[in-house]
């Protein structure tokens, strides 16, 4: 501990999730109920946690309590203005956020997208979760917190990154890929930045210090949304027709409400390189031509799209469909 770690602060942003779940039985690891304990009563259950902050002193703040499946756009633009209040007092070493398996990654790269550079290069935002809910037997979340913090307060850590099962994965990369496991979490080729072992940070790969490489947004601008641009995610496999695609941008017969909005951006999970079946191919064309962006992704977990030169559409730069989502809408705001 240094000399001026008691004066330093870990903020915790309570959002729900599995982590603050409950069952009726101990014994009960899926039929739980999420987001049901508060994240000061969360904290407060997990006594090494002290010995990890080293005299540092614990902020906690509920933004949410929801199933992180239920995650909203108006979730995540509280949250972001919430992080960068925090990211911006003196005192602050670090953010942890407690937030469900579900939507993490996506949620991630939100953060990693809109949070200001010089905040994301100084300071550590740290999403964290849990596959077990807080009322098992043997729950992961005592041990993903006290391994989050343990990353918040590493010297030099900044930028935004996820911490499962010891494991440190990039805002960028990460990506559920387990329904039920306790290492939920993979970066894909990329790997991961690092681990947590008893306490100690060990990198592999620096910390995602720089801008995003994505897209960036201002926070003030963020703060001012009050209509997100409508994207949705379309799929290729065999048999795939435009249906879908003709249907979302259909004018006739269909009424338009704010849970039907006109569609300004479709992603595609693409086949392989970027395979897309001719019929739903005509499609996307069709609502390109109407002035609709299209992105191509692959739904293949690694690797990335290598666009040819003549490719119709534009990729989207090595994120994954869910990420690629949040890019687009983040481009299309006004």
């Amino acid at each position: 501990m240094t000399s001026t770690s008691i004066f330093e602060k870990i903020v915790v942003l309570g959002t729900g999730g599995t982590i603050a779940g409950t069952a009726a039985s101990g014994a009960d690891n899926i039929g739980y109920t999420a987001a049901q304990v508060e994240v000061a009563q969360l904290l407060e259950a997990i006594p090494g946690l002290s010995s990890v902050l080293g005299g540092r002193t614990l902020v906690t703040e509920q933004i949410a309590q929801i199933d992180s499946k239920d995650m909203s756009f108006a979730v995540w633009q509280q949250l972001a203005l919430r992080v960068s209040f925090h990211l911006a007092q003196a005192d602050v070493k670090g953010v942890v956020i407690t937030h469900g398996t579900d939507t993490l990654e996506e949620t991630a790269y939100f953060l990693h997208a809109v949070l200001p550079a010089s905040q994301r290069a100084s300071k550590p935002v740290v999403l964290t979760c849990a596959m077990r809910p807080a009322s098992s037997l043997t729950p992961d979340g005592p041990q993903n917190v006290m391994d989050a913090v343990a990353v918040a307060i590493a010297a030099g850590a900044c930028g935004v990154v996820a911490v499962c099962a010891g494991t440190i994965h990039g805002a960028v990369e990460v990506q559920k890929v387990h329904p039920y496991r306790l290492d939920a979490f993979s970066s894909g080729d990329a790997g991961p930045l690092g681990y947590v072992e008893e306490g100690c940070v060990r990198l592999v790969r620096n910390w995602p210090a720089g801008p995003a490489e994505f897209a960036q947004e201002s926070i003030e601008k963020i703060a001012g949304v009050r209509d997100w641009p409508c994207v949705e995610i379309v799929m290729n496999y065999a048999g795939a027709s435009g249906a879908l695609v003709d249907a979302l941008l259909s004018k006739d017969g269909v009424q338009r409400t704010p849970a039907s909005p006109v569609v300004r951006g479709l992603v595609v999970a693409a086949t392989g390189n970027g395979t897309v079946h001719r019929d739903l191919e005509a499609a996307l064309l069709r609502a390109q031509a109407a002035g609709v962006k299209v992105v191509l992704a692959t739904r293949c977990i690694n690797g990335r799209l290598l666009p040819a030169l003549s490719a119709t559409f534009p990729d989207s730069q090595g994120l994954s469909p869910v990420k690629a989502r949040v890019a687009l809408m983040l481009a299309l705001l006004p």
